[in-house]
């Protein structure tokens, strides 16, 4: 009787260690194919720009489009496989995020005051049809990364992807410009960005927006306190993209780990 309670108490305990130690390995597995879902959605999204003359709001109106933009027949049975973004929609955005990152040249250091100046999304996507807050994603291929982009560095954004800081420019490129992207490290189930710390002086970093596809390199990394900012301003005649992650001080609080990108 006790062989078989020792027996089976072994068994329970070898299943749980091996439930222990897979988890890690299935919850980055299902983490990479999410973000990898959500990319694709995206690159979909490019590839089928509705070009009709009509915005997201329009065709809503007329019913072609249900509440997260996927289109409709006449029984309002969906038809596309994932949303749809419209032309004029885009350009808007795309108009309204150029302003936005001019303003910033003159003004960005009156606005980046305290921890709580980037949480609020700089813009709000959904006035431009895009339902999923998507505004692209940065991807990295020497760390096998790729993470759709949300505006506003706050807990429910950075629960997704990376997550840009407002009041820096938004990731368009461009000469006296720079986009600071936030990302967790040791998010249970899910990899943000545990692995910038593995990207090289020299590795590629791109960002795809819905316009271009951006090319930067790394060329400076660097650990920092929480109060040393400096890296995330705009940097004369330099098109920059900065990525922050928090790392352990290794005394119970932590440090922020920089990797700053250069556009050639």
């Amino acid at each position: 009787m006790w062989r078989k309670i020792v027996t089976g108490v072994a068994i329970v305990m070898l299943v749980a260690g091996i439930g222990l130690f897979m988890f890690p390995i299935v919850s980055n597995f299902i983490g990479i194919q999410i973000a990898n879902s959500e990319t694709e959605k995206f690159d979909s999204q490019i590839e089928n720009v509705v070009d009709d003359g009509l915005t997201f709001e329009d065709a809503h109106e007329q019913g072609k489009i249900d509440d997260e933009g996927y289109l409709i027949d006449e029984k309002g049975n969906r038809k596309s496989e994932n949303p749809v973004v419209f032309r004029l929609d885009l350009d808007r955005l795309y108009k309204d995020s150029a302003e936005y990152n001019e303003k910033l040249k003159t003004n960005q250091s009156s606005l980046l005051i305290d921890s709580y100046s980037y949480v609020q999304p700089s813009l709000d996507l959904r006035g431009y049809g895009i339902i999923d807050g998507i505004y692209g994603y940065v991807s990295a291929e020497s760390i096998n990364m790729k993470l759709p982009i949300y505006l506003g560095a706050n807990d429910a954004t950075m629960s997704y992807g990376a997550a840009h800081m407002t009041y820096t420019s938004l990731p368009l490129g461009g000469k006296n410009t720079n986009t600071v992207l936030a990302g967790h490290t040791g998010y249970i189930g899910r990899i943000f960005f545990d692995n910038l710390r593995n990207l090289q002086i020299g590795d590629e970093v791109k960002l795809r927006n819905y316009w271009d596809t951006l090319t930067y390199k790394v060329v400076e990394t660097k650990i920092c306190k929480p109060d040393q900012s400096q890296d995330i301003f705009i940097k004369k005649d330099r098109d920059m993209l900065t990525m922050i992650t928090c790392i352990s001080d290794n005394n119970g609080g932590f440090d922020r780990y920089y990797v700053i990108c250069e556009r050639k």
